[in-house]
């Protein structure tokens, strides 16, 4: 049977259920497929087996095997969540070539007449048991499901429960550019699979780098537990206190969406963009003035007389060829052409290295669009690609150096609109969790939809 004891929920909401399978005592069960639990419109928590109890039911022994989990509405409305199937190899009684007239068990899971009363169990060495296979079904569970209000905070992920939130960051001490380590717990009873990092209330003059999360449940399906974020961040100014963490989530007990606050941490940020040193004026100090006007003056050898008008030049005979002059004039012209020639081969070189540049950024983001065409790349390496060619196209587009390129650089280079910006932010923001964060190291894949998203934005950054 399936046991599911709240009848309405709330869209995203985690409701206990349990599924029940009873066997008599002697049939000695082994469970061969199952169970599972039929239906659409909800997601189910892995099942987990808790108990194996020996019950009465209808005056009947059973042992009564109870299975655990947890289901979550994807949408509103009413529907069934089952029935739940297994099928399992139990031992019953060989088939008589005259079979004797039998009441039914008022508790008869396999569909046959009671096959429990049969003297076979009386037989220490099973000599009269079979073992066969036999199909269970459960009667459905019908669901109410209501959806949840609107106006939600501005940072609800789809948390559903009862929670609560603390906070602490190290160092408490830094220089501007230092990281930080903000570590948030919430911990309470829900949807731990929608519960995203708390979020600074305010993060001017701070860099955030994805999170990373660790959840440790309370219960056996986990819907119970505390859900650990490790999140860096950098200061890039002065500051003197870390803003309050803000998570939000709805309470399906109140009704209404709760917003929690953390106090503002205090820290010490220190630094800051080096200040230009001083220009100081070249001008002569005292000291100088005083040295220079002490300095003597040197005194006449001899006495000498007034010249009342100009000396004459004295004509000189030396050949024009042998005078110093001559050649100083020549060397200034040759001096000069060979200066524009190095400046001519230094400019052609710099143009050579701009088109050189220009076309290795152009080879590379031909490859890089070759490889996302392709679905052998794991996510990180498709994510990194995909960022690398924003990157390298946004380069070209402005002529600068692609490690410089952020975000909101190639956005404004190719003048997207908003939804496009969105579409660009989230592809930087999945790139950086894949490389700072260290989660999605498995098997997972990207879904051809994402691959078919990302393939158009990069297609459509044209200038």
């Amino acid at each position: 049977e399936l046991v599911v004891p709240k009848k309405v929920a709330f869209v995203g909401e985690m409701v206990p259920a349990e599924i029940r399978l009873g066997f008599d005592p002697h049939a000695r069960p082994e469970l061969t497929d199952g169970p599972e639990i039929a239906g659409q419109g909800f997601t189910a928590q892995k099942l987990q087996q808790s108990q194996h109890n020996l019950e009465t039911i209808h005056g009947k022994s059973y042992d009564v095997v109870t299975f655990k989990t947890a289901i979550a509405a994807t949408r509103t409305g009413k529907f069934e969540i089952g029935p739940v199937k297994a099928k399992a190899r139990v031992s019953v009684p060989r088939r008589q070539a005259t079979p004797r007239s039998r009441s039914r068990s008022p508790f008869d899971l396999f569909n046959l007449d009671d096959p429990f009363s049969d003297p076979f169990f009386a037989d220490p060495l099973g000599r009269l048991a079979e073992r066969r296979e036999v199909e269970m079904e459960s009667e459905p569970a019908t669901f109410e499901v209501k959806p949840l209000p609107p106006n939600a905070p501005p940072n609800f992920s789809g948390g559903v429960g009862t929670f609560a939130m603390t906070t602490e960051a190290k160092p408490k001490r830094v220089q501007v550019g230092d990281p930080i380590t903000v570590t948030s717990t919430v911990s309470g009873r829900g949807n731990f699979d929608r519960v995203n990092a708390p979020a600074l209330e305010d993060d001017h003059g701070w860099h955030k780098y994805p999170s990373s999360s660790k959840f440790k449940q309370d219960d056996e399906v986990g819907i119970s537990g505390a859900k650990t974020f490790e999140t860096v961040i950098s200061p890039n100014e002065k500051k003197q206190a870390l803003p309050p963490l803000v998570f939000s989530y709805f309470d399906p007990v109140k009704e209404n969406y709760v917003t929690l606050r953390s106090d503002a941490m205090p820290i010490t940020v220190e630094g800051g963009a080096a200040p230009a040193p001083a220009v100081v004026a070249s001008q002569p100090g005292p000291a100088a003035t005083v040295a220079a006007s002490a300095k003597p003056s040197p005194k006449p050898q001899d006495i000498l007389y007034q010249l009342s008008e100009r000396p004459k030049v004295a004509q000189s005979f030396t050949p024009l060829y042998k005078r110093p002059l001559f050649w100083t004039a020549q060397f200034v012209p040759l001096l000069a052409l060979l200066g524009l020639i190095g400046w001519k081969a230094t400019q052609a070189r710099r143009e050579n290295r701009e088109a050189q540049r220009i076309a290795a950024l152009r080879h590379e983001a031909a490859e890089l669009m070759q490889k996302l065409r392709r679905n052998d790349s794991s996510p990180q390496e498709y994510f990194s690609q995909a960022s690398r060619a924003v990157r390298v196209k946004t380069a070209l587009a402005r002529n600068i150096d692609p490690n410089a390129v952020d975000a909101e650089t190639a956005a404004a280079a190719f003048d997207l609109d908003e939804n496009e910006r969105t579409q660009l932010r989230r592809l930087f923001e999945r790139s950086d969790e894949l490389r700072y964060s260290g989660a999605h190291n498995g098997a997972e894949t990207i879904s051809p939809e994402s691959r078919r998203e990302v393939l158009d934005l990069l297609e459509n950054l044209r200038t």
